[in-house]
């Protein structure tokens, strides 16, 4: 994003002026495509263009009339929390017929709109490239046959276009993300805790020696086959499969190697074996074999019920995964995808090719539409002919990443060779969700290594105490699905008892470390570092994984159970904002978490909608409040980060809101305090803590070979001890000791976030007086630039 200082300065709230821009919903509807429409109606209106909904899709191109109307900033409030698409969407016929182009062309026209914002799929997208290269031969037939004049058509000489994916199915090649994927996990995630609890019941190994195993088992014993929508992108099942551990997953990407029946049941029999009492395989609708021919959930059935002679259940979640409300990410996503979008209309030229708005790690792109298109399609050629890893390439490196993980945390054969090498786990900080299927991951994957994995119990002073024991890979099955610590967490920090630790860490043989935690994990970390001069016991190498609710942890743009607090935070402030739609004149004051990290008031403020949201990192003084005051019309919600400013307490907030507001509106207030640590973790929060936990191990087991000296382990250097964090588009391990200098120890909170840039689209959204330019801009990219082994 080098180029946005050579941007010309122009005032954003100008650029539109004269313009007029569409947005429509096509194809199959997907969560998360009402905060896009949202998006795109408040920013086009803030620069200063006219925006038009285009209701039912491209039927509603067609039909014109009352379909195309023009928005308001009023008429998107409040359709931030509901799934679907409010302006409806519809598969249509007549737009793929020249006629039907030339009346969708006429309508626009006529209305002088040359903008067009298209919310949808690949096909979706596809249509609206062709409209755009045929627009002015269809302008050209309009004149010929009278409909329109030389002077109308002069004027809307040009067509952009600019495409946000909205699809459950997260198909779409050149984006990590799809609007509505996010949600259709949820979803998923949803039915699966419910269908694992009913099988779990009580241990066999409870019962007395006297009863036959086999007997046992026959009761405890169930197999779930769960069959998710894909049709040509196995994306749902293959994280459904990582978020929940499940036994095998079929994808229509990578079909089974032949004589997969025999490998599938002989897995299931293992699994039993272990102990285990629960069997879940995921399966893709698309599913199929390497000839080609489909594999179905009801032929996998028959096959366990047959050969196994397990209870065996199916469920196929068809709908259910398109419903329900949006997901905090896909709020956000669709919130920054409307604003990029606006912005690439209005910069766009006759000679910019139609560009697709996409998430890359955490930043919003613009790539050129039919080079994605280009690419997604060439998933579905490989596929075809059989060039099954070429198709896993061309998903894009995320889609990689989760199938590498998959198959390394899936293979349950540990190796025989032992490497005698014992790692130690721990949890600092307050508890969040995720943290154990971190540890889950981080167990299993040192395991497969041929280490010993022990658990440390309570934080710092559990590795003082001696609180430390073996864990196996049966001790953490289930834990992907459990919120908390199941180790313990504790805040204290080592400082004060590194001489008990160094004891315990040679008195236990601990080889390396993995804490994973928040700030204080890292503080934690840095201190066990600085501890090298003195003891050498602390010479190992140390990996910390961030895992809390507020994000504030050096070296990481997220952090594991942010994402699971925002979702607790956003669904409370939609039944908040439910109980105000009625009695219309309420202001709500929320107070969240994060210490002086503000993460989670703004994103929360932009998932929710909020009016506004203050931080510490931000100042602000009563002219600001005031500012917020006078446009409080109904139902506001203020989000309030509980240190951001000690004298603008919630109270105060709240008292001066209650006295400017007599007789006009009434204050609430509400403090959400701990629930936002608890709850079942998020699929974002399970996945990332997932891949975090098994990278975590990897680079470890790395380091061990390098640090090993003359039968021993020793390791002082600063990059024997690394933050694995999540950085713009990769997880990186950085050094604990070079990121003291963006560290501010005294708020703890590091010094450069990335989630500011985001603020002035939480403000634009809820209507400030505000300047664009702090905002992040995008320029076009290409896909091959990534991909550079498509040419080979």
């Amino acid at each position: 994003e080098e180029h946005s200082d050579l941007q010309p300065t122009v005032d954003p709230t100008k650029m539109g002026l004269g313009r007029s821009i569409a947005v429509l919903t096509s194809g199959g509807d997907a969560q998360g495509m009402n905060a896009a429409v949202r998006a795109t109606v408040r920013v086009g209106i803030y620069t200063g263009a006219k925006v038009y909904f285009v209701h039912e899709g491209y039927q509603g191109l067609v039909d014109g009339g009352e379909n195309i109307c023009l928005a308001t900033w009023e008429s998107v409030s409040m359709m931030l929390q509901l799934g679907g698409t409010v302006i409806g969407s519809a598969r249509c016929k007549d737009f793929r017929t020249r006629e039907g182009r030339m009346k969708a062309a006429c309508n626009l026209v006529k209305l002088g709109i040359t903008n067009l914002c298209v919310i949808g799929g690949d096909g979706s997208l596809t249509g609206a490239n062709e409209f755009r290269t045929e627009w002015s031969g269809l302008l050209v037939d309009l004149v010929r046959a009278g409909k329109i004049t030389e002077e109308e058509a002069k004027k809307s000489s040009h067509l952009n276009i600019v495409g946000i994916v909205g699809s459950i199915d997260n198909d779409f090649c050149g984006t990590d993300m799809t609007i509505g994927t996010d949600s259709a996990l949820h979803r998923i995630i949803e039915v699966v805790d419910a269908i694992t609890t009913t099988a779990q019941r009580s241990d066999p190994t409870v019962h007395s020696k006297s009863e036959s195993v086999n007997q046992i088992n026959s009761f405890h014993q169930r197999t779930f086959i769960l069959e998710v929508m894909g049709r040509h992108c196995g994306y749902l099942a293959l994280v459904t499969a990582l978020a929940c551990g499940a036994d095998w997953v079929f994808i229509p990407e990578m079909p089974p190697d032949d004589g997969w029946e025999n490998h599938l049941c002989r897995r299931l029999s293992d699994q039993r074996a272990r102990g285990s009492r629960l069997n879940v395989i995921i399966v893709a609708e698309g599913a199929m074999c390497k000839d080609g021919k489909p594999i179905t959930s009801d032929q996998i059935k028959k096959l366990v019920t047959d050969r196994l002679g397990f209870d065996t259940r199916t469920t196929v979640l068809g709908h259910v995964q398109r419903g329900g409300t949006p997901s905090a990410f896909d709020r956000i996503l669709g919130s920054r995808m409307g604003v990029e979008a606006v912005m690439a209309l209005l910069e766009a030229t006759p000679d910019t090719p139609a560009c697709v708005v996409t998430l890359s790690g955490n930043h919003a792109i613009r790539l050129p539409l039919m080079e994605c298109v280009q690419v997604t399609k060439e998933v579905t050629a490989a596929m075809a002919q059989g060039r099954f890893d070429d198709a896993i390439k061309l998903r894009g490196k995320s889609f990689e990443n989760n199938w590498n993980t998959y198959k390394l945390l899936a293979h349950i054969n540990p190796p025989d060779a032992k490497s005698n090498i014992n790692v130690a786990i721990m949890n600092i900080g307050a508890p969040c969700a995720g943290m154990n299927s971190a540890v889950r991951a981080a167990v299993r994957m040192g395991i497969i290594q041929g280490h010993s994995m022990l658990a440390v119990h309570e934080g710092f002073d559990g590795l003082a105490q001696g609180q430390i024991e073996p864990l196996t890979w049966t001790s953490v099955s289930g834990w992907t699905g459990k919120g908390g610590s199941m180790l313990g967490t504790k805040r204290t920090l080592p400082g004060k008892r590194l001489e008990e630790i160094s004891q315990n860490i040679a008195k236990f043989n601990i080889h390396a470390l993995v804490i994973i935690g928040g700030f204080e994990a890292y503080v934690g970390g840095l201190e066990l570092v600085q501890a090298r001069e003195k003891y050498e016991e602390m010479c190992i190498p140390i990996v910390v994984i961030p895992a809390t609710v507020s994000n504030n942890v050096p070296g990481s743009d997220f952090s594991i159970g942010a994402d699971t607090a925002l979702n607790t935070i956003t669904s409370t402030c939609d039944r908040i904002k439910q109980s105000a739609a009625g009695t219309k004149r309420r202001v709500f004051i929320v107070e969240t978490m994060g210490g002086y990290c503000g993460y989670l008031a703004t994103m929360a403020g932009l998932a929710a909608g909020a009016d506004a949201a203050y931080i510490f990192e931000e100042k602000f003084d009563i002219k600001d409040l005031e500012v917020s005051n006078s446009r409080i019309i109904y139902c506001s919600l203020f989000k309030r980060n509980e240190s951001c400013n000690s004298n603008y307490t919630t109270d105060f907030i709240f008292n001066l809101y209650s006295e400017e507001g007599k007789g006009i509106f009434d204050c609430r207030k509400n403090v959400l305090g701990h629930m936002q640590q608890g709850g079942t973790p998020t699929p974002f929060d399970r996945n990332f803590g997932t891949k975090m936990g098994a990278k975590a191990v990897l680079w470890l087991t790395d380091k061990l070979k390098e640090c090993y000296r003359h039968g021993r382990i020793f390791a002082n250097t600063a990059d024997s001890a690394c933050v694995l964090g999540m950085r713009k588009r990769a997880l990186t391990f950085q050094p604990l000791a070079e990121l003291k200098e963006d560290t501010d120890f005294e708020h703890r909170i590091p010094k450069t976030q990335w989630w500011l840039k985001i603020r002035p689209i939480m403000k634009i959204l809820a209507k400030y007086d505000i300047k664009l330019d702090t905002f992040e801009h995008a320029d076009m990219e290409h896909v091959i630039k990534k991909r550079s082994f498509l040419g080979k």
